[in-house]
């Protein structure tokens, strides 16, 4: 018997038939496993490392789910298929001979749920139930499409975690639910939800005590006269918004910076802290060297996305690498100026994006050139169909400018080159682009890719020797530090590989190891403990322990092999645990800026300040439950550039309504 085609593959096409690889038609995303893992992602469901579709049109969505919903058909022996198709025969004559009693079978074989593409005949009133169920659903839609239109709610709004959570909790609640009012909105539930806030806060200072965390503090000037910094704390387990300062006048004040990150650090606890992330101004710096000092069993450590990026950027003003990505620009502009351009090249590309507009610094430049080099075959047939030839649009000389750079050697030869040149550091900045643990990775990310920039150049210095000089600078000027050194020694699938351990990890091992082991007690049980790690004795030998050293992150095979060596583990777990960077949090500036500019009295600044705690933090919320909490580990070579990055996740939304605060209850008055 011939299976019907699955209703899921009006959405999505089978790329590679090997491997089941499919694409999503809406947001091109790939999938290995076939249409099945395809339905998670347009139904939105999280299930294991899908991640949810952001563009599948809602009715898209819904109808997959129904799908995923109704129950499979239990299979049912031969002869009780053969007597149901000849009972389906009878009840077709008697529709046009009569009324007969339908003798279908109701038990454990009996169908739960009618065909999608084979539907069975259902009983006349059953059309008018769906007709009435079908009009109250697009009432309901409609009147939250009149919310969103009345009150200029951004459509992104609807992608929001709480979104269908809200739906399903007024559901819940049955016919004469009523909406909170206004007074409630601002007062009662901002306070509950804030109290939910803070009992989530109350969990992660015991992960803390676990894991350890790293403040991330994030600043910026608006080019005036206003600086702020945002502060917030993260771990393996979610990330929480603490606050912001206005630093304006104190940009470049040393001492004001310290006392302001020391009582951060203080609040969170000196115990927890195992490192503070800040922008690698000169301020800034020593500002965290004054903090290293004082309390010596934490770090400073400037952000690594940001550094690389640097290193990029310094990479880009070589002048035969400058003119090739301004030639990718070149390309990209005209690409997208003109709708007729755009829907060709899509149509040539498959529907795949030449651009990455949400990931803002040097690195969308080198992503663009890396898009255009992989659809070279395709840009170029684009210029030489005949519906181009003959339009108007490929007549233009611009066009005509592009399409003659397109044809050239001398282009391609240059961009092919850039992009072997630049994807080793774009892997690196890939890893440490999020909130995710990537300690443990850096310090290899950095050593492979000077080794694949050599190797692409087979050996010849000066070719090779340019960019590393510029990676050496950021990486032994900014970046390296002792921790990421103990990180690289700590990761066994880095340690156990006798070609990438080296003096500068052990070392770096050593300094770290003198800065967390903060009694003596301590320092003799790690010296008592770190020859059982060298040698891999114990349960860090077994098969289980040896096949967890690539197959496990960092963190969780310390924590899963070892407990014969508590004291180490517990460090181990506490460096391994903490991320490399803090410019992943895209937050709205323009919040913080409106919270920092406007005169308010105290009550009324307090009530801004906890519907900002409550928005950043449901906010950073939602990005942990995108990708669960887990710690997955990292392969280098596996590493996949053009996969979405975290800097992409869509930005939170300003608050820039604070008509709320007029007339605040008694209750939340205060002292002007």
């Amino acid at each position: 018997m011939v299976r019907g085609r699955d209703a899921c593959w009006e959405h999505c096409v089978l790329v590679d038939a090997t491997r089941q690889k499919v694409r999503c038609n809406y947001c091109h995303r790939e999938f290995s496993g076939g249409v099945y893992r395809m339905k998670f992602h347009l139904a939105q469901i999280k299930n294991k490392d899908i991640v949810p579709c952001a563009e599948v049109p809602d009715d898209v969505r819904d109808h997959i789910r129904v799908i995923l919903s109704t129950p499979k058909k239990q299979k049912t022996p031969k002869k009780l298929r053969v007597d149901r198709a000849a009972i389906a025969q009878q009840n077709s004559s008697s529709a046009s001979g009569g009324a007969h009693p339908n003798h279908g079978s109701s038990g454990q074989h009996g169908s739960t749920g009618p065909s999608l593409l084979f539907p069975r005949p259902s009983p006349s009133a059953q059309p008018e139930v769906d007709d009435a169920r079908k009009k109250k659903q697009d009432d309901a839609d409609k009147k939250i499409a009149v919310f969103f239109f009345h009150n200029s709610i951004p459509f992104s709004a609807s992608k929001s975690i709480y979104y269908q959570e809200m739906a399903d909790a007024i559901a819940g609640c049955g016919a004469g639910y009523r909406a909170p009012s206004y007074e409630k909105l601002r007062s009662t539930l901002l306070e509950k939800v804030k109290d939910d806030i803070h009992d989530c806060y109350k969990k992660y200072r015991d992960e803390w005590k676990e894991t350890g965390c790293t403040i991330l503090c994030d600043s910026w000037s608006d080019g005036r006269n206003k600086s702020i910094i945002v502060i917030s704390v993260t771990c393996p387990k979610g990330t929480l918004f603490l606050k912001s300062v206005d630093i304006s006048g104190h940009e470049d004040d040393t001492t004001y910076l310290f006392e302001l990150l020391e009582s951060i650090v203080l609040e969170v606890g000196v115990e927890n802290v195992v490192q503070v992330i800040t922008d690698s101004a000169t301020s800034y710096v020593y500002a965290g060297k004054l903090l290293m000092s004082k309390y010596n069993s934490l770090f400073w450590s400037p952000c690594a996305s940001y550094c690389i990026d640097k290193m990029l950027e310094d990479i880009g003003k070589q002048e035969w690498m400058g003119m090739v990505l301004e030639e990718a620009k070149t390309i990209t502009r005209y690409m997208y100026s003109h709708a007729w351009t755009l829907n060709m090249m899509r149509k040539f590309t498959g529907g795949s994006e030449l651009i990455r507009p949400r990931i803002s610094r040097s690195v969308a430049d080198y992503l663009s050139l890396r898009a255009i080099v992989i659809q070279e075959d395709n840009l170029k047939n684009m210029f030489s169909q005949s519906e181009c030839l003959s339009s108007m649009h490929c007549r233009h000389p611009e066009a005509q400018a592009i399409k003659s750079l397109l044809y050239q050697d001398r282009f391609w030869k240059s961009a092919h080159e850039a992009v072997s040149v630049s994807e080793p550091l774009i892997k690196i900045l890939r890893i440490v682009d999020g909130d995710m643990p990537a300690m443990g990775y850096i310090y290899e990310g950095i050593e492979r890719a000077k080794f694949a920039i050599k190797a692409y150049y087979k050996g010849i210095e000066e070719k090779y020797m340019p960019i590393w000089e510029i990676v050496d600078r950021g990486w032994n000027k900014q970046l390296h530090s002792p921790l990421q050194a103990a990180a690289a020694f700590l990761n066994p699938s880095i340690f156990y590989n006798p070609n990438l351990i080296d003096l500068r990890m052990r070392n770096g091992f050593q300094e770290t190891m003198i800065k967390m082991a903060t009694t003596d007690r301590d320092k003799i049980e790690i010296t008592k403990e770190h020859p059982i790690y060298i040698n891999a004795q114990g349960a860090l030998g077994t098969e289980f322990a040896i096949m967890g050293r690539t197959l496990n992150s960092p963190g969780d095979w310390w924590a899963g092999y070892g407990y014969e060596i508590p004291t180490l583990q517990r460090v181990a777990i506490k460096i391994l645990s903490q991320p490399c960077s803090s410019h992943w949090c895209r937050w709205n500036r323009s919040t913080f800026e409106s919270v920092h500019t406007k005169k308010r009295n105290r009550a009324e600044l307090e009530k801004f300040n906890d519907l900002l705690f409550a928005h950043c933090n449901l906010w950073l919320h939602a990005i942990t439950q995108s990708h669960d909490g887990k710690c997955k580990p990292i392969i280098y070579d596996e590493i996949d550039v053009s996969s979405e990055w975290p800097t992409e996740l869509e930005p939170s939304n300003p608050l820039l309504d604070d008509s709320w605060l007029d007339n605040l209850p008694l209750d939340c008055g205060g002292s002007p």
